[in-house]
């Protein structure tokens, strides 16, 4: 018996509510470990990935674009969603080409995660990227960014105004600082 048996919710029907190209929605009734049911709304997603750019002279890469869910304009490390069957590295190679135009050297997975499992399953991969070369970006048709180098002061400052915000960007940030103060001490 798992020791975590006393949290489990075992799924009575699922409802499929939405098919689209990048999610999938469904309901699902679930039976609660006090014997009472509830339902889950839940969004799966097939994963994505990540890069936290590191350029030679001590810059981060990052695209600042239009998001619809938000109606603004932020700043975010690039990424992009795995393609079926697609591993994360090669994912992550890819998205940093075609939205900055940098190729890496070497690519260091710095963490999985999920972005938000109170309803989704998506599972996002952050690499870092180092001896970085520039080269020509190659967006997406319906994808329109501007790519920046930022000092990790530009980058704090953006995180406290708030063009920072998304999570996986946040993290990044994060990873970049503790990785300078390691090198300092």
């Amino acid at each position: 018996m798992n020791k975590y048996e006393h949290l489990y919710e075992k799924t009575i029907s699922s409802q499929p509510i939405y098919d689209g190209r990048i999610i999938k929605v469904k309901v699902d009734e679930v039976q609660l470990p006090n014997g009472k049911t509830a339902k889950r709304e839940i969004v799966n997603h097939q994963g994505a990935v990540a890069v936290l750019p590191l350029t030679d002279d001590g810059k981060m890469v990052v695209v600042r674009q239009f998001r619809k869910p938000l109606e603004q304009t932020i700043v975010e490390i690039p990424a992009g969603k795995l393609e079926p069957g697609e591993e994360p590295l090669t994912c992550a190679i890819r998205e940093l080409e075609e939205e900055t135009g940098y190729q890496a050297e070497k690519m260091e997975l710095l963490s999985s995660f999920y972005t938000s499992p109170g309803f989704a399953d998506e599972l996002l991969h952050v690499y870092i990227a180092t001896g970085l070369t520039k080269g020509e970006s190659r967006p997406d048709e319906d994808e329109f960014v501007d790519a920046l180098e930022l000092s990790l002061e530009e980058a704090q400052e953006l995180h406290r105004t708030g063009e920072i915000r998304d999570a996986k960007t946040v993290v990044a940030l994060f990873a970049w600082e503790n990785r300078v103060l390691r090198s300092r001490g």
